[in-house]
C-alpha cells in the first residue's frame, strides 16, 4: 500500500473541513465579479441550481463554493447532482443548492420561477423567469469587492507556469509531489483571500452584539452600513446561515473568523475594546471623511478612545477606508496576496497488509503497527507535542482494536499533555462503558485513569446546556421593574454597568411610581439616539481638528447661543469645550476639564427678562467665559460640573476610566431631560452626576505619597456589566523571537478574573492584547512562565493549565494533583528547566518543562500547603501553621512555627539579606528571621492601619505588602512597602477601594496591584 496520509483539522478551528479540492477550478471557469455574484448568492440563501455538460464538475463546484463560506455553513438543501428524473425538485419553495446537467438548462429556466441558473461552461449567472421579472441579487460592499477582485488576479492558477522555473523530472512521484505542494499552497491563499472577505463583511458585527442577554441589535447596525450597502446586509441579516453565524459569536467559538478578526485588529480596535465609551467619530475619523470622496456613502460610527495621560500610545496606523479594511498584505507589503505557507505534512507509513485477512494475521498486523508508531513517538523531540499528540491519538485506537482497553485509555489520557483539543470524550465514556468490572476495577487502581474516568463522566453528566436563539433587540411593551429595565438597558447596548443603570432607573423615576412605561423607554431610547446621530453630522473647521488630538469625539452640542465671545454652538469633547462660532466658521477655545477652576450658573438682565447664564472660569485666564444658554443652562451646569469631576479624579488617581464614565453619566443626563421635559427633570438627571456629588459629600485628597508613586491604573473588567475581583497577575517580559509577529513580542501582563477567565495586556501600551479565555472554570491561584513560551495556571479544580504564549491557546493539561494547586515555582538552573508545584493536600510534584513529565513527587503530613519556593537546593513550604525546610526528595529538616501561633498566610526569601519574611492570617504584624539563624525568635514590624495582609512580594531590596486598612476614616485597599535593612515601612500607599487581591513585580521597575470585585482594577507603581 502507498503510505498513509493522516490531515487533522487545524488545532486553531478544530470544526474547519479537510479540504481534498482543487479550490482554483471556480477561479478558472469564472471571473472573479461572477465568483463575487455567487458568493452572494449563497449568503442571502437564494435558489441555486448549477448546470454543466460534464457531471464531475457538478460536485466539485458546489463544494469549492461551500468551502469558500467556511467558517459560515449552508443550512440547507444540498444537492449538487440532480437526474433527469429528479428535476422536480427545483420546484421547492425553499432555498436548496442543486446541480443539473447542461441539457435541462432550458427546461428548468422556462418551468421554474425565481432561480439562480449558474452556467459552469460558460461562466454566466442568469436568474430564471419570476413573477418581480428579475432577482433582487445585491452586490458585495464596493470596496470589499475591488479588494476581493485585485487579490483574485494577482493568484498564479496554472501549474505549469508556477513550476516552469524548475528542471524537468523524469520521477513520476516527485512530479507529483510538486504539484500536491502547489495545490496545498494556492487552496491555502484562496481559502485566506475568502476568509479575509468575510472577517469584511461581518467585522463589526461584534459591537452590536449583548453577549450576557444573547441579543443582536440589527437596527443599529443597519444604521453603521452605507446607503449603497443596505440592501445585502438586509438580505444576509435573515438568513439562517446569518444566524448560526451569530450564535457561534455569542458562544465565544474561537474559528477561523475570529481568529483572524483579532489577528488583523488595529491597536485603535485593542483600545476600543479595553475602554468602552459611547460610539462618536473621533476627530481622525472626521478628517478622513472629509478627505476621502466616498464620505457619504461610506460613512460609519465608532468607538471614542481616552486619553492615557502619560502612557505613551503608539501611532495608530491610518485606515484605507471606514469599512476598516485591513492592508493586504498585513505586514507592510506592496502584494495584494497575503504569502500564506501551508503547514506541513508528516508522513508515517503503514506496515504491509499480509493476506489472507485472517484473525491472527490481522493482530500481528496491528501489533506491527503499535511497534512502528512507538518507535516513531521515541524520536520526537519535546517540541513536537503536537505530533505526538497524533500518535498518541492514532495508538489508542489501534490499542481500542486489540481489545487493549487500558493501554488505549492511558494513550489518551496522555493527550492532556500532548493536546487536549483532539480528546475523544465519547470514544473514552464508550470504553469505559464496555469494561468488564475487573477492567474498571484496574483502571480505577491506576491515578491517571481514575481521574480521566472522572473527568469524563462527570463532563457527560452535565446536562447540556440549551443553545439559545439570538433575539433582535425589540422595544419593551409592557412596564418594567428595575430588573427588567436593568436588563432591557443592557440589551440595547446603551449602557452595561448595572450600578449606572439603577441611577438611570431612579432618574427617570423621580417623583413616580417604581417602574418604567413602554412610552418612558421609547422616548429615553430615541434621545439617545438622536444625540448620537447630531454627533454623526458635526462638521468642524479645519483648523481646530489640527488642534484637537485625533482620538476626541464631539460628544454635545447646544443650541445657537450668544456668548461674550460671539455668537456659536458650545461642542462637548472628552478634554474639552470650545464654541463653534457662526458667520464665519472658525472656533473657540473655551476651556479644557483639567484647566476649570469654578463652575456656575446665574442669570443675567435684558430689558425686563433675567436670562439664565452659564459661567466658568479657568486657571490660566482671567476672562470669566459667559454663556446664555437659556433653558439649556441647568443641564449644561450639570454636565460641566460632571465632567469636570471625573476629570479631577481622573488625574488624582491616574485612571482615564473616569472620564469614560463621567461622558456616560453626561449623555445619559441629557437623555434623562430630553424624556422627562418636565420642571423636576434636571433634579431627576442630577441622580446621575455621580462623581459631582461624590465629590461634594465626601471629598478624599489621594495622599501625596501614592500620587507620587502610582502611575497608572487599567480596567480589565471594561465592557462587563460589573467589576471582577483580579485572583492572580504576572508580568512576562518582552522576547524578540523571529517566530513571533512583532506585536507578541511586547511585554504582557496576564491578569487571572473569576471563575479561570484571563486578560491578556500588552505592557507596552497597557492595551488589551487578548480580550479574555478561560482556562476551566475554577478560581486561578497561581501563575508562572516557563522557558519563554508557556505560561503555567495553576488552579481551583487542581489541574494545571499551561498557555502557549504564541498561539494564546490552552491545549494542554496536568491533571496528577487532586486538590486545589496553589503554588508553583520554577527552577531555572537545570537545563531541562524544572517547575514544581504544590496543592492544598500537600503534594508536591517536580515537572520536566520540556516532556511535562513528573520528575518527582512527594506528599508532606501537614497538609494545607499554601506556597513554595526554591532556594539553596531545597523547597520551602509555606503551610497554614509552620514553614518547612524540606529536600527535592521530601525530607523535612526544618520547621517555623509562628510565634502566637497564628495562621500562616504567605512568606518570601531574601538570600542576599539573609532573610524570611512572613505575613499571617488576620494578624496586622510581619515577622522576619535570619536565615542563618532560623532557630532564632524572629524579628517583628507592626503595620499600622492595618487590618488585614492579603499578599506579599519581594522588590530589589524592599516587600511590598498588600492587604487593607484604614485611610482618612474609610477602609481601602493598601500597600506597605517595606525596607528590608532597617525592618521598617518606607512608605504607605492607599491602592485601591477594595481589598488588595495580589502583587506582581514587572522587571523590578513596577509593581502591579490588583483589587477585590468592589473595583475590579490594576494600578501600576513605579519602583525606587
Amino acid at each position: 500500500m502507498k503510505p498513509l496520509q493522516v490531515v487533522f483539522p487545524s488545532r486553531a478551528d478544530p470544526e474547519s473541513p479537510i479540504v481534498d479540492l482543487d479550490l482554483h477550478l471556480p477561479l478558472l471557469c469564472f471571473r472573479p465579479e461572477k465568483v463575487l455574484q455567487i458568493l452572494t448568492c449563497i449568503l442571502t440563501e437564494q435558489r441555486i441550481v448549477f448546470f454543466s455538460s460534464d457531471w464531475a464538475l457538478l460536485t466539485l463546484m458546489a463544494e469549492c463554493f461551500v468551502a469558500y463560506l467556511h467558517p459560515l455553513q449552508w443550512q440547507h438543501t444540498f444537492v449538487p447532482i440532480l437526474s433527469g428524473q429528479m428535476l422536480d425538485f427545483v420546484m421547492a419553495p425553499t432555498s436548496f443548492l442543486m446541480g443539473c446537467h447542461l441539457d435541462h438548462f432550458e427546461e428548468v429556466r422556462k418551468e421554474a420561477d425565481g432561480l439562480v441558473l449558474i452556467d459552469i461552461d460558460h461562466g454566466s449567472v442568469t436568474c430564471s423567469k419570476s413573477s418581480d421579472d428579475n432577482i433582487d441579487i445585491p452586490d458585495v460592499p464596493l470596496l470589499l469587492a475591488q479588494t476581493f477582485i485585485q487579490r483574485v488576479q494577482s493568484l498564479q492558477l496554472h501549474p505549469d507556469l508556477h513550476l516552469a522555473h524548475l528542471s524537468a523530472s523524469t520521477d513520476l512521484n516527485e512530479g507529483r509531489a510538486r504539484r500536491r505542494a502547489w495545490q496545498q499552497t494556492l487552496n491555502c491563499k484562496i481559502q485566506h483571500i475568502t476568509l479575509q472577505l468575510l472577517v469584511g463583511i461581518f467585522r463589526e458585527v461584534k459591537n452590536h452584539l449583548n453577549y450576557e442577554h444573547r441579543v443582536f441589535n440589527s437596527e443599529e447596525f443597519l444604521k453603521t452600513r452605507a446607503a449603497g450597502d443596505q440592501q445585502f446586509y438586509k438580505q444576509v441579516l435573515d438568513t439562517y446561515m446569518f444566524h448560526s453565524f451569530l450564535k457561534a459569536r455569542l458562544n465565544g467559538r474561537m474559528d477561523a473568523f475570529a481568529r483572524m478578526d483579532l489577528d488583523t485588529q488595529s491597536e485603535e480596535d485593542r483600545i476600543d475594546r479595553m475602554l468602552i465609551s459611547p460610539r462618536r467619530p473621533t476627530v481622525e475619523k472626521m478628517a478622513s471623511r472629509k478627505a476621502s470622496p466616498l464620505h457619504i456613502t461610506h460613512r460609519r460610527m465608532v468607538v471614542s478612545m481616552p486619553n492615557l495621560q502619560d502612557i505613551s500610545l503608539p501611532e495608530l496606523p491610518p485606515r484605507n477606508s471606514s469599512l476598516r479594511i485591513m492592508d493586504t498584505s498585513n505586514c507592510r507589503s506592496s502584494s495584494p496576496v497575503l504569502k500564506v505557507t501551508p503547514k506541513s505534512t508528516y508522513m508515517f507509513k503503514i506496515p504491509d497488509i499480509h493476506f489472507p485477512l485472517e484473525s491472527q494475521c490481522v493482530q500481528a498486523y496491528y501489533t506491527d503497527f503499535v511497534t512502528l508508531l512507538s518507535k516513531a513517538m521515541a524520536l520526537l523531540g519535546p517540541g513536537d507535542s503536537l505530533l505526538l499528540a497524533r500518535y498518541f491519538y492514532l495508538r489508542g485506537l489501534l490499542h481500542l482494536m486489540q481489545g487493549q482497553l487500558l493501554s488505549a485509555l492511558l494513550d489518551f489520557q496522555n493527550l492532556y499533555k500532548t493536546d487536549i483539543g483532539i480528546f475523544p470524550a465519547d470514544l473514552v465514556k464508550r470504553t469505559v462503558e464496555s469494561m468488564s468490572a475487573s477492567e474498571r476495577a484496574q483502571a480505577e487502581r491506576t491515578p491517571e485513569l481514575r481521574r480521566l474516568i472522572t473527568e469524563v463522566f462527570d463532563k457527560h453528566g452535565e446536562a447540556p446546556k440549551a443553545d439559545d436563539a439570538v433575539k433582535n433587540f425589540e422595544l419593551p411593551k409592557k412596564h418594567m421593574q428595575l430588573n427588567d429595565f436593568v436588563k432591557r438597558v443592557q440589551e440595547s447596548g446603551i449602557v452595561k454597568d448595572a450600578v449606572i443603570i439603577h441611577r438611570l432607573f431612579d432618574a427617570l423615576t423621580f417623583g413616580h411610581e417604581k417602574q418604567i412605561d413602554p412610552e418612558t423607554f421609547r422616548d429615553f431610547y430615541t434621545c439617545w439616539k438622536e444625540t448620537e446621530a447630531e454627533a454623526q453630522e458635526v462638521s468642524l473647521p479645519a483648523l481646530l481638528m489640527e488642534h484637537l488630538d485625533k482620538n476626541e469625539c464631539v460628544y454635545k452640542l447646544s443650541s445657537s447661543v450668544k456668548t461674550n465671545r460671539g455668537v456659536g454652538k458650545i461642542a462637548m469633547t472628552q478634554k474639552r469645550l470650545f464654541l463653534l462660532t457662526e458667520g464665519r466658521p472658525g472656533y473657540v477655545e473655551i476651556a479644557t476639564f483639567r484647566n476649570i477652576e469654578e463652575v456656575k450658573n446665574s442669570t443675567v438682565a435684558f430689558l425686563l427678562l433675567r436670562i439664565p447664564t452659564l459661567k466658568i472660569k479657568t486657571v490660566a485666564k482671567k476672562e470669566v467665559f459667559e454663556a446664555n444658554l437659556k433653558s439649556e443652562c441647568d443641564l449644561w451646569h450639570l454636565m460641566v460640573k460632571e465632567m469636570w469631576a471625573g476629570k479631577q479624579l481622573a488625574d488624582d488617581h491616574k485612571d482615564p476610566q473616569y472620564v469614560q464614565q463621567a461622558l456616560t453619566n453626561v449623555l445619559l443626563m441629557d437623555a434623562v431631560v430630553g424624556t422627562l421635559q418636565s420642571p423636576s427633570a434636571i433634579h431627576a438627571a442630577s441622580k446621575l452626576a455621580y462623581f459631582d456629588n461624590m465629590k461634594k459629600k465626601s471629598p478624599m485628597a489621594v495622599p501625596k505619597t501614592t500620587s507620587e508613586t502610582l502611575k497608572h491604573k487599567i480596567n480589565p473588567s471594561a465592557g462587563e456589566t460589573a467589576p471582577q475581583a483580579i485572583e492572580v497577575l504576572l508580568y512576562t517580559p518582552g522576547r524578540l523571537d523571529p517566530a513571533e509577529k512583532v506585536e507578541d513580542a511586547h511585554p504582557k501582563l496576564w491578569c487571572a478574573l473569576n471563575e479561570g477567565k484571563v486578560v491578556v495586556f500588552d505592557a507596552s501600551s497597557w492595551t488589551v492584547h487578548q480580550h479574555c479565555f478561560k482556562v476551566g472554570s475554577s478560581k486561578v491561584n497561581c501563575m508562572v512562565m516557563a522557558e519563554h513560551n508557556q505560561v503555567w495556571v495553576g488552579s481551583e479544580d487542581s489541574v494545571i493549565y499551561i498557555i502557549n504564549v504564541h498561539s494564546m491557546s490552552c491545549n494542554k493539561q496536568l491533571t496528577d494533583h487532586r486538590s486545589p494547586v496553589t503554588g508553583l515555582a520554577v527552577h531555572n538552573g537545570k537545563k531541562p528547566s524544572e517547575i514544581y508545584s504544590c496543592s492544598l493536600d500537600g503534594t508536591v510534584i517536580a515537572w520536566n518543562v520540556s516532556t511535562l513529565r513528573v520528575i518527582s513527587r512527594f506528599q508532606l503530613s501537614y497538609g494545607d500547603l499554601l506556597s513554595i519556593s526554591l532556594h539553596n537546593d531545597r523547597i520551602w513550604c509555606c503551610t497554614v501553621h509552620k514553614i518547612l525546610v524540606v529536600t527535592p526528595q521530601g525530607f523535612v529538616r526544618q520547621e517555623l512555627k509562628h510565634p502566637k501561633d497564628a495562621s500562616f498566610l504567605a512568606f518570601q526569601l531574601l538570600p542576599e539579606e539573609q532573610q524570611l519574611w512572613a505575613a499571617s492570617t488576620g494578624v496586622s504584624e510581619l515577622y522576619m528571621w535570619s536565615l542563618k539563624d532560623l532557630d532564632q525568635p524572629p524579628q517583628k514590624t507592626y503595620l499600622q492601619d492595618c487590618s488585614e495582609v492579603t499578599c506579599m512580594i519581594r522588590v530589589k531590596r524592599q516587600i511590598w505588602v498588600g492587604g487593607r486598612g484604614l485611610s482618612q476614616g474609610k477602609t481601602r485597599g493598601k500597600i506597605y512597602v517595606m525596607d528590608v535593612e532597617k525592618v521598617t515601612v518606607e512608605k504607605e500607599l492607599v491602592a485601591h477601594l477594595d481589598t488588595v487581591r495580589t502583587l506582581c513585580s514587572a522587571e523590578d521597575r513596577y509593581v502591579l496591584s490588583g483589587a477585590g470585585q468592589e473595583e475590579g482594577k490594576i494600578a501600576i507603581w513605579k519602583v525606587e
